[in-house]
């Protein structure tokens, strides 16, 4: 297969958001929705939604922008390296909408380049190699310029060859995005269970989070580490990131043991992750293993509804004893005992799709390039609509 090499900007329009964050805030009377609560083609999680952010408003309150089908869109503003650069395919049209300010929006010229292809070759490691070499900034934000988003260097094969290429890949998205979307309703079951087994209780005792659970800071990456996961380092390593709930890489050893909770302490300050196998948190994520067996479900539950409060002039963060000495109502053993028959169901379930679309998305990013550099090929017929 034939490659030829172009820069962005030589095949695509580049739209860089101009709404300001006091904007997106809500200085101008616009109103916010989420993008994966409204549009469920984006594939991405709701985590990742602040990155995506679309606002309704009146012609003549501020310019609006058509979002159609066949365009990419790529973050390039975040407060972490790990969500720089992470592209989005757009499989339907929006119109009257306002661009997110951390978006850039991609038009691809259709006699060029296939919007599906260029999605997909966006995941590659060789983009995201250019991404972590290229993004300015450090400590709170991270920023792809303007130059350095025309000038992504993308290889593309014929137009026809992309469009069967874009086709099967786009199958793998689409399980990806069906997958979120099932976890989505998944999460949603748990939050009523929780609300009928727990918050329905009369009298619910308050504790500390310190008096029910251990909570640890992450200390600095391990001496022994691996970016990928080998038969000496099987062991993830998590960061404060939200790309692959935090994935920084892989050790020996682990230094959290049983099922827990991470909270970001900086950057996406409050994100919270269940934690179900054995892992060793870094630097600004702090870990919170309950005392008591089955606990991590409903406290999973109670953070992730809370709103923390980012303290600090210069570095915002969370500390272990601002965690500690929070109250929350906590239920008695036997409720307890009662609400993780009903819940630890769907929560199998929910980690069964997370470690699926895992699988599916390396699959995705390893098949392009063997697609590109002719070890693999694709079975046409198979691949048409």
């Amino acid at each position: 297969m034939e490659l030829k090499k172009y820069k962005l900007a030589d095949i695509a329009n580049i739209e860089i958001s101009g709404v300001d964050k006091k904007t997106i805030e809500g200085e101008t009377p616009v109103r916010l929705c989420n993008f994966v609560d409204v549009y469920y083609n984006w594939a991405i999680t709701k985590e990742k939604a602040k990155s995506f952010m679309l606002a309704s408003a009146k012609q003549t309150e501020i310019d609006k922008c058509s979002i159609g089908k066949g365009m990419v869109a790529i973050t390039k503003d975040s407060e972490t390296r790990d969500d720089i650069g992470i592209a989005t395919y757009i499989a339907n049209d929006f119109k009257d909408v306002l661009l997110g300010y951390h978006c850039a929006l991609i038009t691809p010229n259709p006699a060029i380049v296939d919007g599906k292809y260029l999605n997909a070759f966006m995941h590659t490691r060789y983009i995201q190699k250019y991404f972590e070499n290229n993004a300015s900034g450090s400590g709170q934000r991270y920023t792809l310029s303007n130059d350095t988003i025309g000038n992504i260097p993308v290889l593309l094969p014929s137009i026809e060859e992309q469009h069967t290429i874009g086709k099967v890949l786009a199958d793998i998205d689409r399980k990806i995005e069906l997958n979120k979307q099932i976890n989505d309703n998944l999460e949603e079951q748990l939050r009523l269970i929780t609300s009928r087994y727990i918050f329905g209780c009369l009298n619910l005792e308050k504790k500390r989070i310190g008096e029910i659970a251990t909570i640890k800071a992450g200390g600095d990456c391990p001496i022994t580490f691996s970016k990928t996961r080998t038969q000496e380092c099987n062991i993830p390593i998590f960061s404060n990131g939200t790309e692959d709930r935090g994935l920084y890489g892989f050790t020996n050893k682990a230094n959290i043991e049983g099922h827990s909770i991470t909270i970001a302490a900086r950057g996406t300050i409050g994100h919270c992750e269940r934690r179900l196998m054995p892992f060793v948190p870094i630097i600004r994520l702090l870990a919170i293993t309950p005392k008591e067996d089955g606990a991590y479900i409903y406290l999973h539950q109670v953070i992730k509804g809370m709103k923390f409060k980012k303290n600090g002039s210069v570095q915002q963060q969370l500390t272990v004893p601002e965690i500690s000495f929070i109250e929350i109502p906590y239920p008695h053993s036997s409720v307890l005992s009662e609400y993780n028959k009903v819940a630890s169901p769907i929560v199998e379930m929910i980690e069964h799709n997370i470690s699926e679309n895992e699988f599916l998305a390396k699959q995705r990013d390893e098949l392009l390039p063997l697609l590109m550099n002719g070890q693999a090929t694709v079975n046409y017929h198979l691949s048409d609509d």
